[in-house]
């Protein structure tokens, strides 16, 4: 991936490389928006991520991961606070994570 400026450019860019599910953390497991899977830790892996930082507003501060499964056959991403925003579930989620990539 080229430099990428915004979450939005990022979120754009995934797409085009076919994650095009939207998860989402419930219940300390990702959630598929667009067919109602329930993924396990075990299950998917994080083939990047991207931190963004507000200037201006740290309700701006976001992470934006790319997230694969073999086991469902879905790519996807999932989009979190961080921060003095971030969850405590999410956090407990991403320690036990597979991170491959760190851009």
């Amino acid at each position: 991936m080229n430099s990428l400026d915004t979450l939005t450019e990022a979120i754009q860019s995934l797409r085009m490389e076919g994650y095009i599910e939207d998860f989402e953390l419930k219940d300390n497991k990702l959630q598929s928006l667009g067919n109602r899977l329930s993924i396990r830790n075990h299950e998917f892996i994080v083939d990047k991520y991207f931190r963004f930082e507000g200037e201006t507003d740290p309700s701006d501060e976001s992470i934006l991961y790319a997230i694969s499964s073999s086991v469902y056959g879905l790519k996807g991403i999932l989009v979190s606070a961080y921060g003095i925003y971030s969850e405590s579930d999410f956090n407990e989620m991403m320690k036990k994570l597979d991170i491959r990539q760190i851009n």
